[in-house]
């Protein structure tokens, strides 16, 4: 297995395709990829079209996916809000690769069996697929789909990301082999000698300590350790310094611990969600997600410490067995990058600092997929890693 990440800055398409194209070949020493993904800077929107054949003209791979991107990651760089162009490319000995396009009206009920998903999909569980995912923003309901790839396939990672940086629907673009689609999702499976490993950075720190839902109704939170939540957070801003006291004002997070009730939550085991509303005459608070009674909650801050400490903080947990990743995507929110940190490359760098030389590339998302507690969801801020390794 051999994988290689390239970026082109060009302002002409021909010149970016050629230039990351030339790039990839040079790495992979000649040999035709089996899989690409490409990212492509929302600069060239209206040459959407005519990207893959480019791109064909100068390295054909077996299965390509892609989408239009706010911002492109590839070779180390990290290139936001202009022309640009990143791809990914691998060698995959031994591994056999599906692709799907999938419509909002494709999708299954999400009571039938998890054979209509197989049949979605391509792919049957029994078969241990790994997923990655690209989907459009505006026309298809995309958690719907996670839940249903979850039910059919729940041993099986899935990463991946929302395309990024048009405005309106069917301005985007996704990419799968030869088509160039403006809506619904399309993916890959990787069943064989592959495996994925996830790293999900929701770019949070916690504040106060772990509370129990005690009062709730669907996304309402009425009751934390039997007292309003808002009375809670009252109590925990006198604690706070100065600095955070702002940030609780303009970063305030809700973290839903995935782990069992018998365990003591860390950084890494909650859902991060937006508070969306307030009731200040009953201290309620209204939650980005369903919430159950006995289920373990705590207020969480975001800033760039806050998101660098995390990031320590899940790849120090996570433990990837003794071989090293061969290559990786990443798949990281709009909202970091240059506009959380202050300066460019910032996640590519401390992925190459703490993982080493591995191969990376990827987009900056309107929504990132990956697993938290072994579901998986669409997540915002977030930096979702995939790291591709063999099983043997």
């Amino acid at each position: 297995m051999k994988w290689a990440s390239t970026l082109s800055t060009a302002t002409r398409l021909e010149t970016a395709v050629r230039e990351a194209a030339l790039g990839i070949k040079e790495k992979l020493e000649g040999a035709a990829p089996d899989f690409a993904a490409l990212f492509v800077a929302q600069a060239f929107a209206e040459r959407r079209e005519d990207i893959q054949n480019l791109l064909a003209k100068h390295l054909p791979a077996r299965v390509l996916v892609g989408a239009s991107a706010a911002g492109v990651i590839g070779g180390g760089r990290e290139w936001e809000s202009k022309a640009g162009l990143s791809l990914v490319a691998a060698v995959l000995p031994d591994v056999k690769l599906r692709t799907f396009a999938i419509r909002d009206e494709d999708l299954p009920d999400l009571d039938d069996s998890p054979r209509a998903w197989e049949s979605l999909v391509g792919v049957r569980a029994a078969e241990e697929p790994q997923f990655v995912v690209l989907a459009d923003p505006f026309s298809i309901r995309l958690d719907n789909f996670l839940s249903g790839l979850d039910y059919a396939f729940p041993k099986s990672v899935k990463v991946g990301g929302v395309a990024s940086g048009a405005s309106e629907p069917g301005r985007g673009a996704l990419y799968l082999n030869d088509q160039c689609l403006r809506g619904g999702l399309v993916g890959v499976s990787f069943t064989g000698n592959l495996r994925i490993d996830s790293v999900v950075a929701q770019g949070c720190r916690p504040i106060g300590r772990p509370l129990r839902v005690t009062g709730c109704k669907e996304n309402a939170l009425l009751a934390v350790d039997g007292k309003p939540p808002v009375e809670i957070l009252q109590t925990i801003f006198k604690e706070l310094s100065d600095r955070d006291r702002q940030l609780l004002r303009q970063a305030l997070f809700i973290g839903i611990a995935m782990t069992s009730s018998a365990d003591a939550p860390q950084p890494g085991d909650f859902l991060v969600r937006n508070i969306v509303g307030v009731d200040n005459d009953h201290g309620y608070l209204a939650v980005a997600a369903p919430l159950r009674l006995g289920q373990t909650v705590q207020f969480h801050l975001r800033d760039s410490r806050s998101s660098l400490e995390d990031l320590r903080q899940v790849f120090a947990r996570f433990n990837g067995g003794a071989a090293a990743p061969h290559g990786a995507l990443l798949f990281s929110c709009v909202g970091r990058g240059e506009a959380l940190y202050g300066k460019a490359d910032h996640d590519s760098a401390f992925f190459e600092e703490t993982v080493g030389p591995v191969p990376l590339g990827g987009f900056f998302c309107n929504g990132e997929i990956g697993p938290v507690g072994g579901t998986t969801y669409l997540h915002g801020y977030t930096s979702c890693f995939g790291l591709f390794r063999s099983k043997t």
